[in-house]
C-alpha cells in the first residue's frame, strides 16, 4: 500500500509544526508549508517535504497542488491550519482588515480544497479545517476573527455534505487554548484607531489577544496527538473539540441564555461600565 500523504499549512511553529511532527512519526509523507521556507528547516531535517506557500497567493496555491500531483500523485489528508487572529474593536476594523482576515482564514482554505479536490477524491481523503471555539462563542475585541472562524465552520458543514458522494470527508476542529505563537501574532494584529472610543479598554483588548496563551494552555504536541487519533479513526465525529477550555466555551454559548453569556463577557472585559 502506498505511503499516505499529508499536506499541512502553517507549519513554521505552534500547531502546524506539532502536527507535521506527529504525522511524520506515524509514517506519513508530510508536505509542510509556510510562507518562509527557512522556518521549515527542522521539519525538513526530519523528513518532511518543505514547501514555500503563502496561502493568500493563488499562484503559489496552484503550484503547490501541481507539485503534489506530479511528485506524490495522491493526497490522503489536507490540514488547513494556516491562519491568524485580527484583534480590536469592530468599529475600528476597516475594510482592509476584514478582507485580510477572511482571505487567510476563510477563502484560502477553500481555494486549497478546490486545488487539491481531484487528489482527495482519488485517495478518498480527509480535509481537516482548523476552526476555533471563537467561531461558536464570540468575545469582545475579537469579532472579526470570530466571524472568520464561524464562516469557516459553515463552509466546512457545506463541504461535508456536498463532498460525501465523492468519498471526501471533512473534519472540523475547534481548538481551545493551545500553547503557540497565536498570542504574540494576535497582539501584533491589533487594530485600534488613535481616536478610538475604546481607548479606555486598551488593556482589555491586549488581554483578549493573549487570552489563549496562559499556564493552562494545552501544549501543541498534545493537541496534535489527539487530532491524529481522530484522523486515524474511521468512525470519527464530524466536529471535535480539543484543548483547554474548548468544551466549556462552546457549552457557554450553546446552553446558557444569551443575556447571561453577554453579562459574563461584559464583566470579563470591563464593558459593564459606562463610557461616559
Amino acid at each position: 500500500m502506498s505511503q499516505p500523504v499529508a499536506l499541512i499549512t502553517g507549519c513554521s511553529s505552534g500547531i502546524g509544526k506539532a502536527l507535521a511532527e506527529a504525522f511524520l512519526q506515524q509514517g506519513y509523507q508530510v508536505w509542510a508549508t509556510a510562507r518562509r521556507p527557512d522556518s521549515l528547516a527542522e521539519l525538513e531535517a526530519r523528513g518532511a517535504i518543505a514547501v514555500a506557500l503563502d496561502v493568500n497567493d493563488p499562484q503559489q496555491l496552484a503550484a503547490c497542488a501541481e507539485r503534489l500531483r506530479q511528485q506524490a500523485g495522491r493526497l490522503d489528508v489536507l490540514i488547513n491550519n494556516a491562519g491568524y487572529g485580527a484583534m480590536g474593536p469592530i468599529l475600528d476594523a476597516d475594510r482592509e482588515t476584514l478582507l485580510r482576515q477572511f482571505d487567510t482564514n476563510v477563502f484560502a482554505p477553500l481555494q486549497l480544497v478546490r486545488a487539491c479536490a481531484d487528489l482527495l477524491r482519488n485517495a478518498k481523503g480527509l480535509v481537516v479545517n482548523i476552526g476555533s471555539v471563537s467561531g461558536v462563542t464570540t468575545t469582545p475585541f475579537s469579532g472579526v476573527y470570530c466571524a472568520s472562524k464561524a464562516a469557516l465552520h459553515a463552509l466546512s458543514d457545506a463541504l461535508r455534505l456536498e463532498l460525501q458522494p465523492f468519498g471526501i470527508q471533512i473534519l472540523t476542529v475547534l481548538p481551545g487554548a493551545i500553547a503557540s505563537e497565536f498570542g504574540s501574532n494576535a497582539s501584533a494584529a491589533i487594530t485600534m484607531a488613535e481616536d478610538s472610543w475604546f481607548k479606555p479598554w486598551e488593556k482589555a483588548v491586549q488581554a483578549r489577544a493573549r487570552a489563549s496563551q496562559n499556564a493552562s494552555s494545552t501544549p501543541a504536541s498534545e493537541f496534535a496527538a489527539e487530532l491524529l487519533k481522530h484522523v486515524r479513526n474511521p468512525s470519527r465525529p464530524p466536529e471535535v473539540l480539543i484543548g483547554s477550555g474548548s468544551r466549556r466555551l462552546v457549552a457557554l454559548k450553546r446552553w446558557l441564555p444569551t443575556r447571561l453569556v453577554d453579562s459574563q463577557l461584559r464583566k470579563r472585559f470591563g464593558l459593564d461600565r459606562s463610557a461616559s
